[in-house]
């Protein structure tokens, strides 16, 4: 099913409707996403997800099936759903580039558009941004654990549905992951497609030997060999060691690997690189499997297991330690006679208060380290003089105060839609990969911590903390 218009909850719907019937459908809107808590107790996340919300917006239309099926439903008015049947985005959206580092609070995305446009586009864009950026923050955190060895995606058969598999390798090679046993995310995105063996090839032969050396035979220049079938010490390793003799050395073939899918992996690396070393196979790879995550990883290395690269399944691609990304859609402003005033929602709760208003991010670089100090967010009409002290204060604690000189401020939003026609050109995947990487460079070490990271600050400009506390004192004491 390729047509997804109605993929949308039904309540957009039924405040279209009823924007259309009271004559404010038109009216110009602004919408933030954001997200509230990094997974994991990380201390950032990364913005995935960008290119599926440009092919949505861009082939959004109602079917006559479409209306037909709203009219069924006896809720809609007749003239809401003639409109409908012409309905195209009209408006602008602003977003950051994927593979972007990002923090609680600050827009990942400004939707400006008529009410009921940019109020029905909120479900696919949640969606899209969400699942993406979850899995691509979660396969950050894997490669970074696995400290430069290579991380291979192998979770598409435990994935929540065809889309989770196949946009969780797309996420995961954004966020770092070598490549993927998902093939079709190979045809799709161009991500490397890996893979060798399962188990039940070997159950196939008569013997775990025949078994190997079959798979040599057949794949001299990608030998790698599954030895945990029957038992990886006193069987997998030395039958694997004897196929390699009789079927690649003769070829001249030096490259090959083992795959271990179970047991004490550091204990089971240690013992095998031994063997194969003795054997006279130092450059035959260890590939490791089953059930890990980053903390597994972190540990079995600091144990001095010998491993060259991993294959990352069911936890990375459901992102099973917090599965839940949590970013939201929400009104900041609205247009009345051509000018742009705030809005802002109040919560009991102070971390569901909204920054009100259209806004702009930048990214605040010292220039001598290179690294990101803080992001600010302004007013969409502010602009930041490179050239003058800038003073950062947290929006809570304003008593701390920092005086930046020698910055570089970079705007983080970009335009991505003008008046509904796209103009952004996605990146190829391989450098929005390449520029995540260099971005999270940019980051103090402090702040990607696994446990306790430094807090990265995300402050407002003056002019929009004023604002704010305007808005939260005319709106406080009333009913």
């Amino acid at each position: 099913m390729n047509n997804r218009t109605l993929l949308c909850d039904f309540y957009e719907l039924t405040m279209g409707n009823g924007y259309f019937e009271l004559g404010k459908g038109e009216e110009i809107t602004y919408f933030d996403v954001f997200y509230r808590t990094v997974p994991d107790g990380g201390g950032f996340a990364i913005a995935a997800g960008l290119e599926q919300v440009i092919e949505y917006i861009k082939d959004l239309s109602f079917t006559e099936d479409d209306i037909a099926f709203l009219r069924s439903k006896a809720l809609f008015s007749e003239d809401f759903l003639e409109y409908l049947a012409h309905f195209r985005f009209s408006g602008d959206i602003f977003a950051v580039p994927e593979g972007t580092p990002i923090f609680p609070g600050e827009p990942i995305m400004t939707v400006r558009a008529p009410a009921i446009e940019a109020q029905f586009v909120e479900t696919f864009i949640l969606l899209a941004i969400n699942h993406q950026s979850l899995i691509a923050t979660k396969a950050n955190r894997v490669v970074r654990a696995a400290d430069g060895r290579p991380v291979a995606e192998f979770g598409s058969r435990r994935a929540q549905g065809a889309d989770g598999a196949m946009l969780g390798a797309r996420a995961s090679y954004i966020g770092g992951c070598s490549a993927t046993a998902c093939t079709i995310s190979d045809r799709m995105f161009g991500i490397p497609a890996t893979g060798t063996m399962a188990h039940s090839w070997v159950q196939m032969f008569d013997n775990e030997y025949d078994a190997f050396v079959s798979y040599c035979r057949t794949y001299p220049h990608n030998a790698t060999l599954l030895v945990d079938t029957y038992d990886v010490l006193r069987s997998g390793i030395p039958n694997a060691i004897r196929a390699f003799r009789e079927v690649l050395t003769p070829l001249g073939i030096t490259s090959c690997g083992i795959r271990i899918d179970s047991g004490d992996i550091t204990y089971l690396t240690k013992r095998a690189r031994k063997m194969l070393d003795e054997a006279g196979f130092p450059d035959c790879k260890i590939v490791v499997s089953n059930s890990l995550d980053e903390n597994i990883i972190r540990d079995i290395i600091l144990q001095g297991a010998c491993i060259d690269s991993f294959g990352v399944g069911e936890r990375l691609i459901t992102a099973k330690s917090d599965p839940v990304f949590g970013g939201v859609y929400k009104l900041v402003a609205k247009e009345e006679n051509g000018e742009i005033i705030p809005k802002i929602k109040i919560s009991e709760n102070p971390e569901k208060i909204t920054n009100p208003h259209f806004k702009k991010i930048y990214r605040i670089f010292d220039n001598e380290t290179g690294k990101a100090t803080a992001d600010l967010m302004c007013v969409y009409d502010e602009t930041v003089d490179e050239r003058q002290p800038l003073e950062l204060f947290d929006p809570q604690q304003t008593w701390k105060r920092k005086i930046c000189v020698n910055f570089t401020a970079k705007e983080l939003l970009v335009p991505i839609f003008k008046d509904g026609v796209c103009v952004y050109e996605c990146p190829s995947i391989d450098e929005v990969r390449a520029y995540c990487r260099e971005q999270i460079d940019c980051l103090w070490d402090e702040v990607k911590r696994f446990e306790n990271p430094h807090r990265y600050y995300v402050d407002l400009s003056q002019k929009l903390w004023d604002i704010k506390h305007r808005l939260l004192e005319e709106k406080h004491g009333k009913p």
